[in-house]
């Protein structure tokens, strides 16, 4: 599951109450079908946004050492598996805080995840990794839940959103306001966007009838329709104004949902 929202939104802080960390104001929080208790979170690996893992210690005994924590059978392989894969095996009776961000990174996810949880919670795991060590943390991911694992964690990035959760979660100002499939929550919001690329630019774009909303993004532009538009109609207008290169009309993705939902229009109309 992915868990989107603005910055301050409460991200953070909801999955450390879900860890027990952080006690609710209200209501209660339950793992397993049952309230939040020591053995449940031991069920639970657990990534945190601030990465603490013990820096003056080397890196394999650290990561035994949460390994034994949730009392982890033939921890020693299981580490040195973890190692190989993500290419730590050199680094491993190196201390922490030699290690780069990077590596520190995939170190903190590998003590989240070396023990074998039922659910994995991470707290923005792909911060700060290069392109090739995200697709080696995607791959981990998808291999955990296929053995098994409920995966939840939170992002920025909303094509990572897209392309690897089943369940999209968005919470804005401490309230749920969106939750469902990629799918579902498209649909809610139709086929409203024309998706294009134009010989001119978005210079030529602007100020269409019957759109409500002109997104550039470089080399090619994205129009939201008001109601009523008539794409056709639309279409016509623009082949007046230059050459189009490519036109469909698309749902909005998860990028522009998010822009509806929290961006600074949206402040705006909650505000008035």
């Amino acid at each position: 599951m992915g868990f989107i929202g603005p910055n301050g939104s409460g991200k953070t802080t909801t999955l450390r109450m879900m860890m027990n960390i952080l006690l609710p104001d209200s209501g209660r929080i339950n793992l397993f079908a049952q309230p939040i208790s020591h053995e449940a979170t031991d069920r639970v690996g657990y990534m945190p946004e601030e990465r603490g893992i013990y820096t003056r210690m080397k890196l394999r005994e650290v990561l035994l050492f949460y390994a034994r924590l949730k009392r982890t059978a033939d921890a020693g392989r299981r580490v040195d598996q973890w190692l190989k894969k993500f290419d730590l095996t050199p680094w491993a009776n190196k201390k922490v805080a030699v290690l780069s961000k990077g590596m520190s990174q995939k170190a903190q996810f590998i003590a989240a995840v070396v023990s074998q949880p039922e659910i994995i919670i991470l707290d923005e795991p792909f911060t700060g990794l290069d392109p090739v060590n995200q697709e080696v943390m995607k791959d981990a991911l998808i291999d955990l839940q296929s053995r098994g694992a409920t995966i939840i964690f939170s992002t920025h990035d909303m094509s990572v959103a897209e392309n690897l959760c089943d369940y999209i979660l968005m919470i804005f100002q401490g309230r749920k306001v969106l939750d469902g499939t990629l799918a579902s929550i498209q649909d809610q919001y139709g086929d409203d966007t024309l998706r294009l690329r134009v010989e001119d630019g978005a210079d030529k774009l602007a100020h269409l009838p019957g759109i409500a909303k002109l997104t550039d993004l470089g080399q090619i532009q994205e129009l939201r329709m008001a109601p009523g538009c008539d794409p056709h109609q639309v279409l016509t207008d623009i082949i007046q104004r230059t050459r189009v290169m490519s036109f469909e009309i698309v749902k909005p993705s998860l990028h522009d949902i998010f822009i509806r939902i929290a961006g600074a229009e949206a402040r705006e109309a909650n505000h008035d």
